[in-house]
């Protein structure tokens, strides 16, 4: 992919075919970090599209996001996007880690407002100096003619907003700012991302949106990172699963037939590909890959 570095997220996807791409997290310590490069080298051989780094509330994992893109970006033929929120930061300090990312060989920033210091579920509260919503932060980051912008899309609407409608209008202004794709949080019907995208093209955001999967390995932690969103799980995908529920082998092998049929329905729906919520770790991705009749 190093010849697609200087290449827009839709220019990317206009060459054909689909994008498959995943997302890491900077590790906290050594073993980490080991892990992290491991499944960088177990997933490098797809040939994904991009790879994004996130990025920890308040800017509490800076550094490594940088360290990671960039080592990304020099030692490895993959294609590096870096996210970066407005928590936590004035303009001038979002500057400098555009410059430090520029100097890393960095070029694709997902720009996110980032969810509340203080946690999700509470209130937001931008810093002095800062940015309030994320079509700043892609007007600022538009400003450099060296960096391409990816931004999120919610599919069943981002947890402030008042209502679909407004949560597409929110979409379609980071799209007036210059995003050039946008990726979702985790998909959990494929009729959500369906109805997100209608609504999209009925807005004016005309740019890719790609699914995000985050297939379903543990029932307790999936429940409470969907309830951070004031989401529910499907009842059709509780009721698969609650049988397994003391049978942590079977609840793992169920939870990736689910995935793999969520991503063979959004596939179907005419996603231009699919994103995976890989959690460090390479193994449930190659699964459903295989599922997929998707090879190295």
């Amino acid at each position: 992919m190093t010849s697609g570095r200087g290449l827009s997220m839709s220019e990317l996807l206009a060459q054909g075919g689909r994008s498959f791409s995943f997302e890491f997290f900077p590790p906290k310590d050594a073993a980490g970090e080991d892990q992290l490069w491991q499944a960088i080298k177990e997933l490098e051989p797809y040939g994904p599209t991009f790879v994004s780094v996130t990025y920890g509330a308040g800017g509490g994992t800076r550094d490594r996001t940088v360290a990671i893109t960039g080592r990304i970006a020099r030692e490895t033929g993959l294609l590096p996007v870096a996210h970066l929120t407005c928590v936590g930061h004035t303009t001038d300090e979002l500057t400098a880690i555009l410059d430090e990312l520029s100097t890393a060989g960095v070029r694709h920033v997902m720009a996110l407002r980032g969810d509340p210091p203080t946690g999700p579920g509470t209130a937001w509260t931008p810093t002095e100096g800062g940015l309030t919503y994320a079509n700043e932060l892609v007007a600022l980051i538009r400003e450099r003619a060296d960096m391409r912008i990816g931004v999120a899309a919610f599919p069943e609407g981002h947890v402030d907003a008042a209502d679909l409608e407004t949560d597409a209008r929110v979409l379609k202004a980071k799209y007036d700012a210059g995003a050039e794709f946008a990726v979702t949080d985790m998909v959990l019907r494929a009729s959500d991302y369906v109805a997100l995208v209608e609504r999209a093209a009925a807005a004016g955001a005309d740019f890719p949106i790609i699914p995000g999967i985050m297939p379903i390995l543990n029932l307790g932690s999936m429940r409470r990172m969907v309830e951070f969103s004031r989401r529910e799980l499907p009842e059709e995908t509780t009721a698969r699963l609650t049988p397994y529920a003391d049978d942590p082998a079977r609840l793992r092998a169920e939870g990736i037939a689910i995935a793999t049929e969520l991503c063979e329905a959004l596939l179907g729906a005419g996603a231009p590909g699919l994103h995976f919520y890989t959690l460090n770790r390479s193994k449930a991705t190659r699964e459903i890959f295989a599922n997929l009749r998707i090879t190295v």
